[in-house]
């Protein structure tokens, strides 16, 4: 109900007429599909026949008036309470957004406050640069992420990113943003040891940022416009740099499209993140690491987590990352008997077995093709391999964006670049 009124309200219709019902959602039975229709039918025809009230024939727009730039006066403690009952937070303390803070943040771009970005869904805000420092400061980042987060905000506002289906979706999908380039090293974005763990402002801050923007700026608030069921923790933050010094292949922002001195930031949305020991540490045992822990019926984009090490083992064997994603597209396969079909989008729809290896014919790929598949290397020492995949909707892409720089750079980095962690030694 919240979110049909929602969806109606965004589209101009703010007294669109909603019938509740009692089907399940993507119910597959039969029976209760009728069951809840017939329960529901008076009720459909009731509200398409009776005649509109002179309300809902000419509703009148909700007039807000021009919002004041402070909202609120008070200690730390009262603020944070403050804006958390208002929805403005995502749990955790905030950091106020003074006028001051915000004055700091904007130090990380050229662009004027009032530029906008992109507009972001599902309620189409507009995300204004000033709008993106205020969610910046509130989430703790640094005016060194700003580049960054004025890149990640343009690759969500890419219709290719469809944010509007996975930022409102009951599957519940996490946006996963991965950083290329020297800004890595600039902005202490982790890509080693525990890169997607807790601890470095860059990795928290930038994920925990676009994660207030997507509900601060965009309008996707918990159980009214996103209907996740369960939620997914990476929703909070998951953010990691490729491990490009340490990688023998070319980096995922030039297999993109960009050049290697470039910086990008891509996006894509998995809801599940899984952590593998490595069969083996030759190639055979890494590859099969992969091949035999693909989730069936995750059909979507796949994003395969390797250290340096084993990357470097499957490189000396000659292997390359389009080999690679290849080699999972075709041997990643389930029986076509077990498995008639996938979750593409838009509902369950049958696939027929497509050209599958030699001995395999009676089998067909979980993912749609190797386009669906990137290889990021990532991480530190160790056996374990990750999968960050999930179903997903026709036509989505990895979306891949410059992050560019402004003047005075080397200024800011020089102010922000002993900001990490010194830990005591035991």
């Amino acid at each position: 109900m919240t979110d049909g009124r929602s969806a109606a309200s965004n589209k101009g219709m703010p007294l669109v007429r909603i019938v509740p019902e009692t089907v399940p959602c993507e119910c597959s039975v039969k029976e209760d599909a009728d069951a809840g229709i017939h329960l529901a039918m008076d009720q459909i025809i009731e509200a398409l026949t009776k005649p509109l009230s002179a309300e809902e024939q000419a509703p009148k727009r909700k007039e807000r008036g021009t919002p004041s730039r402070i909202v609120f006066k008070g200690q730390l403690e009262e603020l944070n309470r403050f804006f958390y009952k208002r929805g403005w937070g995502d749990g955790l303390p905030v950091l106020p957004p003074t006028e001051a803070a915000v004055r700091e943040m904007l130090a990380g771009t050229d662009l004027p406050p009032e530029h906008v970005v992109g507009e972001i869904d599902p309620r189409h805000g507009k995300a204004t640069v000033e709008k993106i420092a205020v969610n910046a400061v509130m989430a703790g980042a640094l005016p060194i992420h700003m580049p960054i987060l004025i890149a990640c905000v343009a690759a969500l506002a890419d219709p290719r990113a469809h944010l509007g289906a996975y930022g409102t979706s009951t599957g519940s999908w996490m946006p996963f943003w991965i950083i290329n380039g020297p800004v890595r090293n600039d902005a202490h974005v982790n890509s080693g040891s525990g890169a997607m763990s807790p601890g470095d402002i860059a990795n928290a801050a930038i994920g925990r940022t676009m994660g207030l923007i997507v509900k601060n700026v965009g309008g996707a608030r918990k159980a009214i416009e996103d209907m996740g069921v369960y939620g997914n923790p990476g929703k909070y933050s998951c953010v990691a740099g490729e491990n490009e010094e340490n990688s023998p292949w070319e980096p995922l922002h030039v297999e993109q499209g960009f050049a290697r001195e470039e910086s990008a930031v891509t996006l894509f949305f998995p809801n599940c993140y899984s952590q593998i020991w490595q069969y083996g540490s030759d190639d055979k045992g890494i590859l099969g690491t992969l091949i035999y822990n693909l989730p069936p019926g995750r059909s979507g984009l796949t994003c395969l987590l390797m250290t340096p090490t084993q990357a470097k083992t499957l490189a000396q064997k000659g292997w390359t990352k389009p080999m690679i994603r290849k080699y999972v597209y075709e041997y990643g396969r389930v029986p076509a008997y077990r498995h008639p079909s996938f979750h593409d989008g838009g509902g369950w729809t049958g696939r027929s077995p497509e050209t599958v290896p030699p001995n395999a014919m009676d089998s067909t790929a979980i993912v749609p093709s190797p386009d669906h598949v990137r290889v990021l290397v990532l991480g530190g020492p160790g056996a374990f391999m990750g999968l960050a995949c999930g179903g997903g909707l026709p036509g989505g892409q990895f979306v891949t964006k410059k992050i560019s720089l402004p003047s005075g750079w080397a200024r800011l980095v020089a102010k922000y670049k002993s900001l990490v962690p010194a830990y005591e030694r035991y």
